[in-house]
């Protein structure tokens, strides 16, 4: 991946443990607040009496919404970058495997927080970079490096795109359960929905070209 250019910072850092804790009490009730509101409904004045402080005091750290909205997002995204690292990391080392953990890992970072995860991944502040578009971007370098050790496994005549292919369909699958009426919910119907995404995106993987195989 190509190195992004220096940008500045996206809120005033703490340079206290005492204020480094209070940051994190504002962004876990921004967080909370969010999630039961969505982001339009999000106020200043909201996140200070969810986290117990002065609003004063968040508007010391952040200049308005959007920069406490792109903070917000860095601190979701980052977990959830991480998460599906830990799950990859952790996936039986396999094809199927990590395919399986990546599904599972997607479709449990959009189920967590309603609707709020695939929000945040469209927010895009005038002041802040499109964060949610490298979030995808990394999760997709950490299925590459995964995946990386079973690729000859693939029987695609262009096994990275057709693995750009799948990354993409169960993204997209992930995104849609999210924005649904009625989406998947519940452990036992989120794991079965993965497992089935996971099928699909291996049925793919496995099987050759249809139209070079009719030539």
């Amino acid at each position: 991946m190509t190195e992004e250019p220096d940008r500045p910072a996206l809120y005033r850092q703490p340079r206290q443990a005492r204020s480094a804790a209070t940051l994190a009490r504002v962004l876990r009730a921004a967080e909370e607040v969010a999630a039961s509101g969505g982001l339009e409904e999000m106020t200043m004045t909201g996140v200070a009496e969810q986290a117990g402080v002065a609003v004063g005091t968040i508007y010391r750290r952040f200049e308005d919404k959007d920069q406490l909205i792109t903070a917000l997002s860095e601190r979701m995204l980052e977990r959830r970058e991480e998460y599906v690292a830990e799950q990859l990391r952790a996936a039986e080392p396999s094809l199927s495997g990590v395919m399986d953990a990546y599904a599972r890992a997607l479709l449990q970072s959009f189920t967590d927080n309603n609707s709020l995860f695939p929000e945040l991944l469209r927010a895009r502040g005038v002041k802040s970079p499109e964060r949610g578009a490298r979030a995808i971007l990394e999760i997709h370098r950490l299925l590459l490096e995964a995946t990386a050790p079973y690729t000859g496994q693939i029987r695609r005549s262009n096994p990275e795109a057709a693995l750009d292919t799948a990354a993409r369909a169960v993204l997209g699958a992930c995104f849609h359960n999210s924005v649904r009426p009625d989406p998947v919910t519940g452990e036992a119907e989120v794991s079965r929905y993965a497992r089935d995404l996971s099928d699909l995106a291996i049925a793919y993987l496995l099987s050759p070209d249809q139209r070079r195989a009719r030539t």
